[in-house]
């Protein structure tokens, strides 16, 4: 019997595959047989990695962010001619999010958010995609004057929505790349801008909080 640490470089070597699977077929219509073939593995194998297909599904879940994350850090500790990390993302986004297609994997958890599992997963990583973007509009903000337009909490819950926007869109036909790429940039753009119309006030402020999934 493997180690634990076996297992474990086992895992991190199969996930990504793993997640290309529930990527193509969503979570209903893999089925482990696919999954097991994909990884070039027998049923078994993966059996010893995790305990069911939910279990698999619950880690692509979290690869999602773990995977845009890891793209984020390598793009950042790259030198970026003076511009900030959050304008370095924005950037990038507008010319390659979604490329993978990993958005799939969220939208098929929907349909589940009944299982208790999937939802808690489903939240926590929607709640990690946007703690990383809020520290990336609070240190563009800390550099810029002006009252915001929107608090930096709620402009990085915007950033999610528009990135889920351009998703639906690219599934449905709706914008072309090039639209896309100007609704990530201008509108992104937006939600980065220090200036605007007056800071919102205290009380809406307070509201705006009870609604964090941190």
């Amino acid at each position: 019997m493997p180690r634990p640490s076996q297992l474990d470089d086992k895992r991190r070597e199969l996930l990504p595959v793993v997640a290309g699977v529930f990527t193509r077929l969503g979570y209903r219509r893999a089925t482990t047989a696919e999954l097991s073939e994909a990884c070039g593995v027998q049923e078994n194998i993966l059996y010893r990695l995790w305990p069911d297909k939910k279990a698999m599904y619950l880690a692509a879940i979290d690869f999602v962010y773990e995977f845009s994350e890891q793209t984020w850090l390598r793009l950042l500790e790259r030198d970026g001619g003076g511009a900030s990390s959050a304008r370095r993302l924005l950037e990038y986004e507008s010319h390659h999010h979604g490329e993978f297609g990993h958005y799939r994997i969220l939208f098929a958890g929907l349909p589940e958010i009944d299982d208790a599992d999937i939802r808690a997963a489903l939240r926590r990583t929607f709640a990690r995609f946007h703690r990383f973007l809020l520290a990336q509009m609070l240190t563009q903000r800390s550099g810029g004057g002006g009252a915001a337009a929107c608090p930096a909490e709620l402009a990085a819950w915007a950033a999610i929505g528009l990135g889920t926007i351009a998703n639906i869109s690219r599934e449905l036909g709706l914008l072309d790349d090039a639209q896309r790429r100007g609704l990530i940039e201008q509108i992104g753009g937006l939600l980065l801008s220090s200036g605007g119309a007056g800071r919102p006030s205290a009380g809406r402020g307070r509201r705006a909080s009870k609604h964090t999934l941190t």
